[in-house]
């Protein structure tokens, strides 16, 4: 025990700060913290930058969200959850909000949107513009998404219909 010590003192400060005083436990802590980190962030939460202003004020153009890939393993996507859907494989992806589950008809009429013929609130829509979307009934598998930035054209706008096996998961913050 007193050669150990002995060694610890004698090894220069900053390697006992880096290393410490057992060097093969420092070792084995950072593989573990090494492959728990890989396996986190390839599998379960993925980084994205979100580019353009369809989701603003909610989502700001260049800020870095995270994508839970597990989210929906457990239960399917609700109506208000902001997702991750693929535009070209994994490296583009749109942030949408699912306004409408399956089974549903869908339609935005002068900007308000409605479900089944009754008005939603949506409190995440701070600017918005008449926009028209005919009625549209959902099939078992297919959800209604649009962004929150309504104050845009509808034209210059990507939603519509998204179907389950294309989202990749729900966006934590």
């Amino acid at each position: 025990m007193e050669e150990n010590n002995q060694a610890a003192a004698s090894s220069p400060w900053w390697m006992r700060v880096l290393v410490g005083r057992r060097p093969r436990r420092t070792l084995v802590r950072i593989l573990v913290l090494s492959v728990t980190c890989f396996v986190v962030f390839k599998f379960v939460f993925r980084p994205i930058s979100v580019k353009g202003i369809s989701m603003e004020p909610t989502y700001r153009d260049g800020r870095i969200n995270f994508v839970n890939r597990l989210a929906y393993r457990f239960h399917e996507p609700r109506r208000g959850d902001v997702i991750c859907i693929p535009l070209a494989g994994e490296s583009v992806m749109y942030l949408k909000r699912i306004v409408g589950l399956p089974g549903e008809i869908v339609s935005i009429k002068a900007g308000v949107l409605v479900i089944d013929g009754r008005p939603q609130a949506e409190p995440y829509v701070k600017y918005s513009q008449p926009w028209e979307i005919a009625e549209r009934l959902l099939g078992t598998n297919e959800y209604f998404v649009v962004g929150d930035n309504r104050g845009m054209d509808q034209n210059d706008h990507v939603k519509g219909l998204v179907t389950r096996d294309h989202i990749v998961g729900k966006v934590l913050f």
